[in-house]
């Protein structure tokens, strides 16, 4: 469910979700609005995934949360 499989398209694993949120995350914004800008793309299907791969980013270290702002990260 993470990673992309045999059985799991890039598309439906939490990872390609992940890589369209970074793309939609192109200047610091809230939960709210980042959900409200990919909410109709067909990867991101439910708010659910939207969160775990909000998770899976968070864990990775690529974005932050702080005083309600996600931010990616800068290596």
């Amino acid at each position: 469910m993470i990673l992309p499989s045999k059985h799991i398209s890039e598309e439906q694993a939490l990872l390609g979700v992940g890589a369209v949120l970074l793309r939609n995350l192109d200047q610091p914004q809230t939960v709210t609005s980042l959900w409200d800008r990919v909410r109709d793309d067909r990867s991101i299907g439910t708010y659910e995934r939207f969160v775990l791969a909000l998770d899976l980013l968070h864990i990775m270290g690529v974005i932050n949360l702080s005083q309600g702002i996600l931010k990616r990260e800068v290596p």
